[in-house]
């Protein structure tokens, strides 16, 4: 559905006129018709005004251009689904459970707020990836970012040499990490993860199938 025929109908739903929606959001009525007749959109601030006015999340203003999946967990999201801030207004990036409230649930990022912050958070991820980038293993690109994931969402089970299959992570526990394409084409992705503790990577098909540990290093 187009941004124009989402406003008009939640407008509709909510039994404002264009009159009593321009006030609310403070604007014109010429504005509000124009936004209904596709002429313009409404600015990102507007946008904002809007998302909090009828609890939708903006890119279900927009039109829904993109698919939203979490940045922490990875789940698909919708308005149902996706995280608020504190006052209200939808924070397109997170899930509810990984994100409510204006700060995350899980206890990786509670771990560094208490020892520093967002500053020593950042400090610590950029160490990280420098660590990622010195490991030179042959396919994998250059780590530019690394996300909180949760463990149950990338915890897979290896196959050693002896026979035996293991998991090296925690369900219960949140790591930074990232998959990224194989340089050298195909169909299998390299996953990263890391805490305080170790870097791994591995290897992995569709859907995290046919996992294969590359490294698993102590820090």
């Amino acid at each position: 559905m187009e941004s124009k025929h989402v406003i008009l109908e939640l407008r509709n739903q909510a039994g404002l006129s264009q009159d009593e929606l321009a006030e609310k959001v403070y604007v014109t009525r010429q504005a509000v018709s124009r936004w209904e007749n596709g002429e313009t959109t409404p600015n990102t601030e507007t946008l904002k005004l809007l998302s909090k006015l009828f609890d939708v999340s903006i890119n279900t203003l927009l039109g829904s251009p993109r698919q939203m999946v979490c940045h922490c967990c990875g789940m698909s999201l919708n308005d149902a689904t996706t995280s608020k801030e504190k006052d209200g207004g939808f924070n397109e990036e997170y899930c509810k459970w990984c994100y409510t409230d204006g700060e995350f649930t899980l206890d990786f990022w509670k771990r560094y707020a208490n020892l520093g912050g967002d500053a020593k958070f950042s400090e610590f991820k950029s160490r990280l990836i420098e660590e990622f980038n010195a490991l030179q293993i042959e396919g994998l690109p250059k780590i530019e970012d690394l996300n909180v994931l949760s463990g149950s969402f990338i915890n897979l089970e290896y196959r050693l040499p002896n026979g035996l299959c293991v998991k090296f992570l925690d369900d219960d526990a949140t790591y930074l990490g990232n998959q990224l394409a194989c340089e050298f084409g195909g169909d299998r992705c390299f996953g990263i993860a890391a805490n305080m503790e170790f870097l791994l990577v591995c290897t992995y098909g569709e859907n995290g199938s046919d996992p294969e540990l590359v490294v698993y290093k102590k820090r």
